[in-house]
């Protein structure tokens, strides 16, 4: 799996504002921007991010997945 692949199949399931991954095709790290994460605890967020990939976590094709999630004003609020 690529990081085109892997962020397609995020955006298809979750409206973001923002998707940055980094992994070796096994092992990824993402930064995810979403409005949809308002009001959502982290665990919340990461279990809505894991549903977009359905049976992909469970058939290894993405072993892990390491995220940073962020609503939109969180984002904006971040050091750059």
């Amino acid at each position: 799996m690529t990081a085109d692949d892997l962020k397609k199949l995020i955006a298809a399931g979750l409206a973001c504002e923002h998707i940055t991954l980094e992994g070796d095709g096994r092992h990824w790290y993402a930064t995810i921007v979403s409005a949809e994460f308002e009001g959502k605890r982290a665990i919340q967020r990461h279990q809505r991010v894991y549903a977009t990939l359905g049976e992909k976590m469970h058939t290894d094709e993405v072993h892990a997945l390491s995220m940073k999630t962020f609503t939109p004003a969180e984002w904006a609020a971040q050091p750059r």
